[in-house]
């Protein structure tokens, strides 16, 4: 499962909304080889659902992932961070063991 904070939906309601994205899109989240730690986190919203893709849905936000990459990412919370390092959406992610310092990668 993949949930979403309260503050992390409004700020996707309000990219969203700032993108233009079309009824029906959603958010997805992935993994690949990269980053400092290894892992990095991918994050994009999309309209095109595969056949392998799992799909959860939190506060009224549809997040997507594929099977690979819920491996790395069961459990995740999607948070949304104004802080010093930048602001955006972060991953909370109890599967991480080591992450870098700007939180867009992790190692298992």
């Amino acid at each position: 499962m993949i949930t979403v904070s309260d503050r992390a939906k409004l700020y996707i309601d309000t990219l969203r909304a700032e993108q233009h994205e079309p009824d029906g899109s959603f958010v997805r989240v992935g993994v690949k080889g990269g980053g400092c730690s290894g892992l990095e986190y991918q994050l994009k919203f999309d309209s095109l659902q595969k056949a392998d893709d799992q799909v959860f849905e939190d506060k009224g936000v549809k997040v997507v992932v594929d099977m690979k990459s819920l491996l790395y990412l069961y459990g995740t919370e999607l948070d949304y961070s104004g802080g010093l390092n930048g602001k955006g959406l972060v991953f909370n992610n109890p599967n991480a063991s080591r992450t870098c310092s700007c939180g867009e990668s992790f190692a298992v």
